[in-house]
């Protein structure tokens, strides 16, 4: 009897001891594999095909040297952005030059305030509804409330569905896309802009710097009614003042002093405007 009881104790006490050991080893199981959704919530995402697409082109942008003249920055904004711009005309039907032009005259070629710290070249304000990053910027009023974007390319594609999801603008899309003239007269015609000049500002970057050519790369077809500026000065009789321009600028450009340009123009003083013709031949 006395031996059956110590048999007894025994085996519960092996039972016991079993029991103890089973629930240490799963308390230590659990510190080293926590729940799943823990592990998933620090898990960094894979990143999509487009996002790489996106960095790589982000990459590619061009730098401006500190030193640049006004042209020189309208053309390093030119070389970075059009590949954008002719992809927003494939899909939203608005012409690359128009695009092109609204963001060099908008953001100062990508050097405005606004542009800079924002990536906002196209002045978008934040309107009913934005629910993303914002700035806020003095402009008709004070510290208005403006978009913000990651990247200059999201700037571009909320400019073509800023103009394509909106009524007011229902008209544009009625002209033919090679027909820069009368989408930059239907922007202003539209409520766009309040500038009565806007319509010829945006023309004449478009001319001066030849802008068309990249609607008619995605067109392929001519632009229908292109101008483009003389190549150089022997066929050059004027030209029409862009946003940076100065007489030195100009005479340098077309191998002119700033004398020539103040005589052929009867200046009294070095001062011009955006839009103003010049004439870079003495006058008849």
């Amino acid at each position: 009897m006395i031996f059956r009881n110590i048999i007894k104790l025994i085996f519960v006490t092996l039972l016991f001891l079993t029991s103890c050991k089973s629930k240490k080893k799963v308390t230590s199981t659990y510190k080293k594999s926590p729940p799943k959704t823990e592990r998933v919530s620090h898990k960094e995402e894979p990143k999509s095909e487009d996002n790489k697409k996106g960095e790589k082109e982000t990459s590619k942008l061009k730098p401006i040297p500190e030193n640049a003249s006004y042209s020189e920055v309208v053309a390093i904004y030119i070389e970075n952005y059009n590949e954008i711009a002719k992809e927003e005309m494939k899909q939203y039907g608005i012409p690359a030059s128009i695009t092109l032009a609204q963001g060099i005259l908008e953001s100062g070629a990508g050097r405005a305030e606004l542009s800079k710290k924002s990536n906002n070249h196209f002045g978008i304000k934040c309107h009913k509804g934005w629910t993303g990053a914002r700035v806020y910027h003095d402009d008709d009023k004070l510290q208005e409330c403006f978009r913000k974007y990651k990247d200059p390319k999201y700037s571009f594609r909320d400019h073509s569905l800023f103009l394509s999801q909106r009524s007011r603008y229902a008209s544009l899309f009625t002209y033919d896309q090679g027909d820069y003239k009368s989408w930059a007269k239907g922007l202003r015609k539209a409520g766009y802009a309040t500038d009565p000049k806007y319509p010829q500002k945006l023309i004449t970057i478009i001319e001066n710097n030849k802008l068309y050519r990249y609607d008619e790369e995605v067109l392929g077809k001519k632009s229908k009614n292109k101008k483009e500026q003389p190549k150089d000065n022997k066929e050059a009789k004027t030209y029409i003042v862009i946003k940076g321009d100065t007489l030195y600028s100009i005479s340098k450009r077309f191998n002119l002093t700033v004398d020539m340009l103040k005589k052929y123009n009867q200046l009294k003083s070095n001062n011009i405007n955006v839009g103003q013709k010049l004439n870079l031949s003495p006058m008849k």
